[in-house]
């Protein structure tokens, strides 16, 4: 046996090594076998933390609560030393497994056990029962990955882009609306719409471990995935740093202009952007092993420029703000840590609006400046504890704070206009502003969690609280004169629009007049209990047993209780079993439920008084008018189209117990996972799984407009409800006009009133239960850094299928998280298939090799099938409602008689867009200037082959009952330009 597997220490990440290896958010754990009631101590060489247990009776000894870094770890017993010291990395969220033994006792304790070197380094962790991608800032050093988290996060298999233009990232075929993002423990997700986070720059973060599946009731609120990072610290070893990013607009490719039946309808070859960041830290001891400091700060310069969509209007930027963050550690004494971290991602920008005439590239007048605020302040405080050798606590308490406000110069005279595709333009730009929102919104987030584990025996008990206080300050409407809105589509003559109404002869377009006004202070919380308990049933298997209790209090502006759900229980259950009890092979699995809240945007739309006013036009062309020497068109109104429809919201809070079903039930997923993962070598491993998801049911708005006591007398209107299932309801239970009692709903057969052309009731009709399925296989090839090169390749095979996407709509690009067109009205949801979130293919690769001890070159592939298309239609041959559905008309179209119109089922996701490559690749050059100051510079390519595929259409094959959609299949999202990106960075 080689001599270093003479020191006495066995690598084996497997359960044979005594107690389960699960780790907290924040941290990881070191935990494994020695002699008998050997002392075991941990130390962290650069800061001095130590810790000491005692190991049990059979040995067993666990470090629960651990600083992810790199240890030191012995044992002895009766002074004498057991083995000799070993070298740990403990990762975030992990668990490191060492055995400790007796030189004289190692060939025979260590048979079978691959030995490798004395740093603790396994590609396969038989203590997990979940699927998760550990990436370090070291790692991301090495390759061409973007400077931000969603990038980070893009990594791992199943993760991919969302397909709206509202952005985020989908987890195993969720919406982009049902992740979770922590940053030391902290939840920093966006709770008004939960698309988006609070961030910091790369060089603040130390680790990331994005979740994908089977985690554990430690966290919850999510049914797609969580992104989890810790920051970095200081130590006893003075350091100090610069980063210099340069992204400048000569290395970008031109965006491509895009045409349809020969009309340019989007120019964009004159967007472009100029991007520098400056970042500064230094950390080390305030008390040399007992307090530390890491502080950091960074300048941004950001100017981008973009063209409207006809080339007419040309925006400035200027973003010139400035991160701070900071990170302090005091170690009490060995038992007791205190850690304080602080950042502020506060921006501003200010975007300057000028004419613009794309045929002859000339700026003209600067007509408007709009400003954004956004981001804001966050800190955590936490407390670890190890009150005894086999129980460890740790407090939190923090503030997560994010603010967007934008307004303009021209509010007060401008009202925003845009025009379909297929409606001629004026020549000058439409209306004298590009802002389309006077929006102001404060998100405050108040959070506590307190955190246990309890060694007894064979069991880890892990168990805990978190409770959070999420508010919201909020006013949004449109600018100009009477806050309006105006949108030109095109008809034709007879056709039969949106709101019912009928498009008067001589028209072949129409104005769409829409006010949008809401104001208040909304507040929700969100508690949870668990309990999980990691017991070795054998040396080699593991059952992990959890469960969560969840409760969601949602409020009105005035802090009473409207949308209320509580003993949401979660349970998860998975198991581990290291085949060959040396920790190179493992079958896992897992079960598990997972809970979704309710969006903040929900009480402020719903609870707020929300005017959605939406007044249709025959369109009569376009008044050209002057502002400060400058000419603009607005829509000149002709008659009036069909009534005024406030069904969305008239500005009122209503009675709300006739707006939220009493006994709704809350939205939540079901996930099973079967995995295999296999070490091959010291540095190679592999792994198949497969991933099972099921989302049962939904909250949404549903325009209930029948009951069945009194039918289409008894109408409610729209309703926060679990569409169809039973809703119960505040209504009309004698027909006499007047709400006076509960009333329930069979959502499934009953509702919807439905009538002919000729207004005669014909009876009713209930909504499909929404469904959403995910299955996938799960390759991965995996090579570990050697210092020399390293390999990661996956592929995923999916099917993501179903009628409901989730609380976004991808397809529609609607973004009001729980308030989807999905089930206005029964028609939307009727049609299953595949859902905007399938990729039936994914295949991604990355790798880094060192040329020589000064160059690195690295690549980063992710080849992805296209999504869904589906051929959208507004009216069904059941009724005369005229909305989003699958039915397209195809016969007796403008007959007055909607039940002589002949319509042909139009399926879900018929058609799909192209495949996507996306390539980038990294040139790195490393520099020791001596023997503490290093420079490193780096230079990426992001779209190296510069493709700018498709990646969304206008999916309306018919924007009214037989009025066939020119632009159907127009594409209108595309792959970003390739763009090059230096860094240039010293620590010293």
């Amino acid at each position: 046996m080689p001599r270093h597997a003479a020191l006495c220490m066995a690598v084996c990440m497997g359960l044979s090594l005594g107690g389960a290896a699960h780790a907290a958010n924040t941290d990881g754990s070191i935990v494994g076998r020695t002699r008998p009631g050997a002392s075991v101590t941990v130390r962290d060489p650069s800061t001095g933390l130590t810790r000491t247990v005692t190991a049990d009776r059979d040995g067993n000894y666990r470090f629960p609560f651990l600083p992810i870094g790199h240890y030191t770890l012995d044992s002895s017993l009766d002074g004498q030393p057991v083995g000799e010291a070993a070298q740990v990395n403990v990762s975030l969220g992990n668990a490191t497994t060492v055995n400790l033994v007796d030189r004289s006792k190692a060939t025979t304790e260590l048979e079978g056990v691959r030995v490798s070197a004395p740093v603790v380094i396994s590609a396969v962790d038989v203590s997990s029962t979940e699927t998760a991608t550990n990436i370090s800032r070291e790692e991301i050093r090495r390759l061409p990955v973007d400077q931000n988290v969603q990038a980070v996060a893009l990594l791992a298999p199943g993760v991919n882009k969302g397909n709206a233009g509202f952005g985020g990232i989908s987890f195993g075929g969720s919406s982009v609306a049902e992740n979770s993002f922590y940053v030391n423990g902290l939840n920093v997700t966006d709770f008004y719409n939960r698309n988006g986070f609070s961030q910091a720059p790369f060089a603040f973060y130390q680790e990331f471990q994005v979740k994908t599946g089977g985690y554990s009731v430690e966290f919850g609120r999510t049914t797609g995935g969580v992104v989890n990072a810790v920051t970095r610290s200081g130590t006893n070893e003075f350091k100090a740093g610069a980063e210099m990013t340069f992204e400048p607009s000569a290395w970008q490719a031109a965006a491509k202009n895009r045409y349809w039946d020969g009309e340019r309808y989007i120019t964009s070859s004159e967007d472009r952007y100029s991007r520098t960041k400056m970042n500064v830290y230094a950390s080390g001891p305030i008390v040399k092993d007992k307090l530390f400091f890491f502080a950091m700060y960074e300048a941004r310069g950001y100017t981008p420029q973009n063209t409207d969509n006809a080339g007419t209007v040309l925006t400035q930027n200027d973003t010139d703000s400035g991160f701070w963050g900071a990170k302090v550690d005091w170690h009490i004494n060995d038992k007791n840590l205190f850690e304080f971290m602080a950042f502020s991602d506060k921006d501003k920008n200010v975007g300057k609006v000028y004419s613009y005439d794309y045929d002859t590239d000339t700026l003209g007048n600067k007509n408007d400046e709009i400003y954004s605020d956004t981001g804001g302040r966050n800190w955590a405080g936490t407390f670890t504890s190890y009150l005894v050798d086999n129980l460890s606590m740790k407090l939190m308490y923090g503030r997560n704070e994010r603010e967007s406000f934008t307004r303009g110069q021209s509010d007060l005279d401008c009202n925003p206009v845009a025009r379909a595709t297929g409606v001629a333009g004026p020549g000058v730009p439409l209306g004298c502003s590009t802002s389309t929102a006077v929006e102001k919104r404060n998100d405050t987030r108040k959070q506590s969690r307190a955190d246990f584990e309890w060694t007894l025996g064979d069991h880890v008990v892990r168990f805990g609280y978190d409770h959070e206080i999420d508010t919201s300050d909020y006013s949004r409407h449109y600018p100009g004169p009477g806050a309006f809105y105006y949108n030109i589509y095109p008809t034709t003559s007879g056709s039969t629009i949106e709101n019912g109404g009928v498009v008067p002869a001589g028209y072949d377009a129409y104005v769409r007049a829409r006010r949008y006004e809401i104001a208040g202070t909304f507040e929700t919380t969100n508690s949870a209990y668990y309990v999980e308990d990691n017991w070795n049933i054998t040396p080699d298997l593991l059952l992990n047993v959890g469960l969560r209790r969840d409760a969601f209090d949602n409020k009105t502006g005035e802090g009473r209780s409207y949308i209320k759900m509580d003993n949401m229980i979660a349970p998860r259950l998975g198991f581990s079993w290291d085949v060959k009890s040396d920790g190179t092979m493992k079958v896992f699995g897992n079960l598990g439920r997972y809970y979704l809240p309710v969006a903040n945007v929900i009480n402020i739309k719903q609870a707020g008084g929300l005017l959605d006013e939406r007044t249709y036009y025959g369109f009569g062309g376009y008044q050209i008018l002057d502002r400060n020497g400058s000419s603009y068109a607005i829509p000149v109104l002709g008659p009036q189209i069909g009534g005024v429809d406030t069904s969305q919201g008239d500005g009122t809070v209503g009675d709300l117990r006739s707006e939220v079903d009493k006994h709704m039930d809350s939205v939540y997923q079901d996930e099973a996972i079967l995995g295999f993962q296999q070490a091959i070598s010291d540095t190679w491993s592999w792994g198949v799984s497969g991933t099972y998801r099921k989302l049962h049911n939904a909250i949404d708005d549903m325009n209930i407009t029948a009951t069945p006591q009194c039918g289409p007398a008894g109408k409610i209107g729209y309703v926060m409800a679990n569409p169809g299932r039973n809703v119960t309801v505040w209504g009309d239970t004698n027909c006499d006009g007047v709400a006076d009692g509960y009333l329930t709903i069979d959502t499934s057969k009953e509702g919807w009133a439905l009538y002919d052309a000729s207004g005669n009731y014909l009876g009713q009709r209930g909504w499909k239960k929404p469904k959403r399925t995910f299955a996938s296989m799960e390759f991965q090839l995996d090579r570990a850094w050697d210092d020399k090169w390293m390999f990661n390749a996956s592929y995923v095979l999916s099917w993501n299928r179903g009628n409901a996407e989730g609380p976004v709509n991808s397809d529609t690009n609607f973004d009001d998280t729980g308030r989807t067109e999905n089930f206005d009205d029964p028609w939307v949801n009727l049609s299953s298939g595949y859902l905007p979130n399938d990729h039936r293919h994914q295949f991604k690769l990355r790798g880094t090799y060192a040329i020589s001890k000064q160059w690195q070159v690295g690549a980063d592939l992710t080849a992805l099938s296209g999504s869904p298309i589906t051929g959208y239609g507004v009216g069904n041959p059941y009724d005369k409602t005229v909305y989003h559905s699958y039915f397209i008309c195809v016969e007796n179209c403008t007959d007055p008689v909607s039940e002589n119109r002949v319509y042909r089922a139009s399926p879900r996701g018929a058609s799909r867009t192209p495949w996507t490559f996306d390539l980038g690749a990294s040139i790195t050059y490393l520099l020791p200037l001596d023997e503490k100051n290093n420079l490193r510079v780096k230079l990426a390519v992001y779209n190296l082959l510069n493709q700018q595929r498709t990646l969304g259409v206008d999916q309306d094959l018919q924007t009214s009952v037989g009025g066939l959609n020119p632009t159907y299949l127009q594409p209108q999202r595309f792959q970003s330009p390739r763009f090059g990106q230096l860094t240039v960075s010293i620590d010293f």
